[in-house]
């Protein structure tokens, strides 16, 4: 049996910014064939700081906590900053992942880089050089 910590059963029990944003400036969608965990990001991105961020995930509970805890992570931040974020920083933050889950927090890092990555596509950037390549 897998114990989650208390946080990672609090984000999964009650996730922060679950949603759609319908005017979203950039959209990320990432999956694991593995285990069927898919995740969907939106950023809304205001002055270079993403002012609201909402996410939808089809998967298991580490899945669901992992996305909550990204989107509480970049949420009032730069761009740069959020770009920041690393699955371990997520990992860290909800006080630990069974070993079996840590992919969960690489899809919700990927996930928020592939959202960046989109809105810069929509501004006209070649984001490679910024976000780096993104793993589909």
């Amino acid at each position: 049996m897998m114990l989650y910590s208390d946080k990672v059963m609090e984000h999964f029990a009650n996730p922060r910014n679950v949603g759609e944003i319908e005017d979203a400036d950039g959209i990320g969608e990432v999956g694991n064939a593995k285990c069927g965990d898919i995740m969907k990001m939106y950023i809304k991105v205001n002055d270079g700081c993403i002012s609201d961020v909402k996410f939808r995930t089809f998967g298991c509970g580490a899945a669901v906590a992992t996305s909550s805890m990204a989107t509480e992570m970049i949420k009032g931040k730069s761009i740069s900053d959020a770009l920041k974020l690393t699955n371990k920083a997520v990992v860290e933050a909800l006080d630990g992942l069974p070993d079996s889950k840590l992919h969960c927090s690489v899809l919700a890092e990927q996930a928020m880089k592939s959202a960046i990555s989109d809105y810069y596509k929509r501004n006209g950037v070649d984001p490679e050089p910024i976000v780096g390549k993104i793993e589909e």
